[in-house]
């Protein structure tokens, strides 16, 4: 959307603003108002519907959100906020500083589902539902049902299922828009449902939300409590989010970063500087233990001064391996490819191909120091056994951490990338200077 227009209509004729932006696409539109001033932006937001504005909301990032609705009285706030959907209203309010999100709050009515989901953990099933969903009786018939859909439809966030709950509330069915559809009128809701439909507990958490999307393909998953009682439901567009957050944490944990939401050039220097610190110190310090190593074999090293030209290609390669054996198996533990008791199933594979990769690499290695850079026999033997020896443990550790990681309930995205290669490089200089006393009879 053109900036340099809405400016000319802001000063020349600002009635056209309404119907520009009534047709505008969101995206373009928070994009727009994102270039403008405070100043300007009050002078806009009379032009634009609240329903708008909460589709425009939720394009921002954080930053700009906050920034929209701290400007705006709290009258204006409170309509933004209740026009979106409820998993998506939580969703802004979680984002609000303390001030703000209070404001708003003291002004919500007291029977508002939003305080309900608000109370649940954000991680959580409860976390991410919407509890605007439609609900028929199981003795209704098809036309009951059907009478009742068109009238809740449009307050409902997807009209593709409905719920199936007894008179207290528990859930004991599903349907389909589809199947409402081709069963005949009469037809009693009891006798068309889908019963055991698959569900989740309001206290599961997200990851394993998103597994269940995955594995039955689902477009909506219905949220009951202890009881069964039908408490809302997730949707398809919720778990996108999800899925982008899990993979955007374990990236950043798989660099060493401390997880962050805030986008890049949203976050202070200071911040982004707070999330790389820790896990940088603490890898500066377990580095320290590789000097320590090749100190203690500083005599081997002056005897066999060739042997430190090495060094830097086996430690890289050991670290290569070992972070492409962690890269797979994390990735095979977050989509449920690989389970903890696969534990054994994973050392076979891995021992079995790094027993073939080392080979190969050792093979080559072992006829370019030879032939190519013409060093004794002695000194291709310990590069070359060192590889097979280092690639093996690498690939060994880097698929088994993880798993162990799992086991003690953290993240497997820890053990990835920097940490895979610092424990690796240790292993890789303890190995090369224990074969090269050995070979070289130098101890």
């Amino acid at each position: 959307m053109p900036k340099e227009l809405i400016r000319q209509l802001l000063l020349e004729n600002p009635s056209q603003l309404d119907s520009l932006f009534a047709d505008a696409m969101p995206a373009d539109l928070a994009d727009a108002l994102a270039s403008f001033s405070d100043e300007e932006l009050m002078q806009l937001l009379p032009h634009i519907s609240p329903e708008m504005l909460a589709i425009v909301v939720q394009e921002f990032d954080e930053f700009q959100a906050n920034r929209l609705l701290s400007m705006v009285p709290t009258e204006l706030a409170l309509e933004i906020i209740e026009a979106m959907s409820d998993d998506d209203a939580v969703d802004m309010l979680r984002w609000l500083p303390a001030e703000l999100k209070e404001r708003i709050l003291s002004a919500l009515p007291s029977d508002s589902p939003l305080r309900n989901l608000l109370a649940y953990e954000e991680e959580s099933s409860g976390g991410l539902m919407t509890t605007e969903y439609l609900t028929v009786r199981p003795e209704w018939t098809v036309e009951q049902a059907l009478q009742v859909i068109r009238a809740e439809a449009e307050k409902a966030e997807t009209i593709y299922y409905t719920y199936v709950t007894n008179r207290s509330g528990r859930l004991v069915g599903v349907l389909s828009l589809r199947e409402l559809v081709l069963a005949p009128p009469s037809a009693q809701i009891a006798s068309i449902m889908r019963t055991n439909p698959v569900q989740v507990t309001d206290t599961e958490d997200q990851e394993q939300v998103a597994a269940l999307f995955r594995r039955y393909d689902l477009m909506a998953l219905p949220v009951v409590d202890e009881n069964g009682i039908l408490k809302g439901i997730v949707t398809s567009d919720d778990i996108i989010d999800v899925v982008d957050e899990e993979a955007t944490e374990d990236i950043q944990r798989m660099a060493a970063l401390q997880p962050s939401d805030t986008p890049y050039l949203s976050a202070s220097i200071f911040k982004l500087a707070r999330q790389r610190f820790g896990w940088l110190l603490v890898l500066m310090i377990s580095a320290l233990f590789t000097g320590r190593i090749m100190l203690r074999y500083e005599e081997l090293l002056a005897q066999v001064v060739i042997l430190a030209v090495f060094i830097p290609m086996l430690m890289d390669t050991a670290g290569n391996a070992g972070s492409q054996a962690s890269t797979l198996v994390i990735r095979g533990l977050a989509l449920g490819d690989i389970q903890l008791r696969d534990w054994w199933r994973v050392v076979l594979r891995e021992l079995a191909v790094s027993s073939l990769v080392s080979l190969g690499l050792a093979s080559v290695n072992f006829l370019r120091i030879l032939l190519l850079e013409k060093y004794p026999l002695e000194v291709a033997l310990v590069v070359s056994l060192t590889l097979v020896v280092t690639v093996v443990l690498a690939k060994l550790v880097g698929s088994t951490l993880p798993i162990l990681a799992q086991l003690v309930h953290l993240d497997p995205a820890i053990m990835a990338g920097p940490m895979i290669t610092t424990i690796v490089d240790a292993l890789a200089l303890i190995t090369y200077f224990k074969i090269g006393e050995l070979l070289l009879d130098l101890a």
